[in-house]
């Protein structure tokens, strides 16, 4: 999860998206500098911006900044000494991971799809890919459920064509890499990476 600050570009405000939400139908209730957005339809969570943040916050970087414990904590301090009580349960686990392909078999219902063991250091995923080039042995990077790939699509739970796929094996025209390929395949990681780890884009 990200969250994303432009001093230059919007002003002094850091914004804490959580949820896409329709701009008509918004909902802002402030707390001192803090400001909670919902969505009037369904009072769901859309996400925070907080004003004035350099006075709160010792920010390094611009744009996109990685949700961490260490970012997180100050916002809970601010929430708190403004009587915002949310609870503030983000999933901070890296969602861009190196995986090893442990095993690949056909697919029963498509002949261009196939099914992968991925073992990411924590857990063993089944991840449906169709990309030509994927084969056991390999490592890769894997987008896990919950992922926000850089075109915008959330990585979910799915069903392809039957069979349940938990995660995305990446190209790298995907991860909106410099240089990638314009032909169809996953990016192969070589061996200087390790299983599990963060796969960092930037």
């Amino acid at each position: 999860m990200h969250v994303f600050y432009n001093k230059q570009g919007i002003g002094d405000v850091l914004l804490i998206p959580v949820k896409e939400g329709s701009r008509d139908e918004i909902k802002q209730e402030a707390y001192g500098d803090v400001v909670k957005i919902t969505d009037k339809r369904d009072g769901s969570l859309l996400g925070y911006n907080i004003f004035n943040a350099s006075k709160y916050f010792n920010i390094e970087g611009q744009g996109k900044i990685r949700l961490t414990e260490e970012v997180l904590a100050p916002i809970k301090d601010l929430f708190t000494q403004n009587e915002l009580n949310d609870v503030l349960d983000f999933d901070l686990s890296p969602k861009f991971v190196v995986g090893y392909v442990k095993e690949k078999a056909p697919h029963e219902n498509a002949d261009k799809l196939s099914v992968c063991q991925v073992d990411v250091g924590n857990e063993t995923l089944q991840i449906v890919c169709g990309a030509p080039n994927v084969d056991a042995g390999q490592k890769v990077v894997v987008a896990k459920v919950g992922a926000v790939m850089p075109g915008g699509m959330k990585i979910k739970d799915a069903k392809l064509r039957g069979v349940p796929s938990s995660g995305m094996i990446c190209s790298a025209k995907e991860l909106n890499l410099p240089d990638a390929p314009e032909e169809k395949g996953i990016l192969v990681l070589d061996d200087q990476y390790e299983t599990g780890q963060t796969f960092e884009m930037e």
